[in-house]
């Protein structure tokens, strides 16, 4: 796989912390890695960005960043209020082909959530992993209300004929609650794809060399790493309540 598009089920889930872990495995493995962040929003010019953390915390080999809009909102509606030109879907994806002829793997980090506009067209990350045919992990959360999300959220890339990996919980509690416990189940079914990994809480705040140890220890050997799903699952497995 050349190019992965990360995606969400909404904002502030993780994404960008699962997406430095895959760079921190891909790189570990000795590939070559670039990560591409379309559109930036909630941040002045001189603020690091999401691309500049995940090269921080993985050691990622190059970083890209399509547009910047300091309002934190939908990249469309930020870009507008700016009044600065948005990224459209065929931006994103003549900037991820030409970061692939120079990488082994690129890691197109979107906004918010799959649907979430780009521009006043309407386009969205859906449509540029459809122009370049690539492949999309989805990053949930763990708690309540994530199967409805996740399941909405795969049903769109069903529809569009879009590759689905599988889906990784963004952000692990450190104690999980009983919907969480059940979720690691469920997830599956209601992505309709395996359960990819699951980033521990706090993960982020970690220095780059404990980030890029531990890293692989959270996803899954779909994603280059050696969590156990199953093992995972059944460890946190909610005990039956009594009849």
């Amino acid at each position: 796989m050349g190019i992965i598009v990360v995606t969400g089920t909404g904002t502030e889930i993780g994404k960008t912390i699962v997406t430095a872990a895959l760079a921190a495995v891909a790189t570990a493995a000795g590939r070559s890695v670039a990560v591409l962040k379309p559109a930036q929003t909630g941040l002045a010019p001189d603020e690091q960005g999401d691309a500049d953390e995940v090269v921080r915390l993985s050691g990622a080999t190059a970083s890209a960043e399509l547009g910047r809009f300091p309002e934190p909102l939908a990249p469309g509606t930020a870009a507008r209020r700016a009044g600065l030109a948005p990224v459209g879907p065929g931006e994103v994806a003549e900037a991820a082909r030409k970061l692939a002829e120079e990488h082994d793997l690129v890691l197109v980090e979107g906004a918010g959530g799959l649907l979430v506009r780009f521009d006043e067209e309407g386009g969205t990350l859906a449509d540029a992993a459809a122009l370049l045919g690539a492949p999309v992990l989805v990053v949930v959360p763990a708690g309540l209300g994530t199967l409805n999300s996740t399941t909405l959220t795969a049903e769109a890339l069903r529809a569009r004929g879009i590759e689905q990996l599988g889906v990784v919980v963004g952000s692990w509690p450190d104690a999980p609650d009983l919907a969480a416990r059940c979720n690691l189940a469920d997830l599956p079914e209601a992505a309709g794809a395996p359960l990819l990994g699951a980033v521990p809480e706090g993960s982020g705040a970690l220095d780059p060399a404990e980030f890029r140890a531990a890293a692989g220890g959270w996803l899954g050997p779909e994603l280059g790493g050696t969590w156990d799903a199953q093992a995972f699952t059944e460890a946190q497995a909610a005990p039956l309540s009594a009849s």
